[in-house]
């Protein structure tokens, strides 16, 4: 079977001949919405940007959408990849790398360039959020001498606004 492990991400691809989506149990989009905290209209929109791709069942056009275990172990990595912030873009791309090279050489190397950049941003992000709470509590100093030296303490302001 084959496997793509990023961290707790494991996806596995099924073996043998055959579609390897429905390898594993089958899932109506419901199931699959439910397990992940999803709207249905988020799954169909991972669809319409090429990162799920589940059978369609009936004869109809556009029938019933049935998900293997390809689409959920997908649908996890989406999931986790968003959460730490990657653009559906970056998610899809390091997707692709899987079916492109068995030892998930490139694949590695395009999430570590990814990760990289991120944690690049959160640590700028955390020196701007740690200089904003230093510039905020600056100014809470300040105004509350201000009104100590005018008399005013902390518990009458809040009296009077209840007042």
């Amino acid at each position: 079977m084959d496997r793509l492990s990023v961290g707790n991400g494991v996806m596995e691809t099924g073996e043998g001949a055959g579609d390897s989506r429905l390898s594993g149990p089958r899932l109506a989009i419901g199931e699959l919405a439910g397990e992940f905290g999803l709207t249905h209209r988020t799954i169909r929109h991972y669809e319409d940007e090429g990162l799920l791709s589940p059978e369609r069942i009936g004869s109809a056009p556009g029938g019933a959408r049935v998900y293997g275990h390809r689409d959920r172990a997908r649908l996890a990595l989406i999931c986790r990849g968003k959460r730490l912030g990657f653009s559906l873009a970056e998610i899809k791309d390091f997707l692709n790398l899987y079916d492109t090279d068995d030892a998930q050489i490139e694949q590695m190397r395009y999430m570590r360039t990814i990760a990289r950049r991120r944690i690049s941003a959160l640590e700028q992000q955390l020196a701007d959020v740690e200089q904003t709470l230093a510039e905020l509590c600056t100014i809470d100093t300040q105004i509350s001498e201000h009104l100590r030296r005018n008399g005013i303490t902390e518990t009458q302001d809040m009296e009077e606004k209840h007042s």
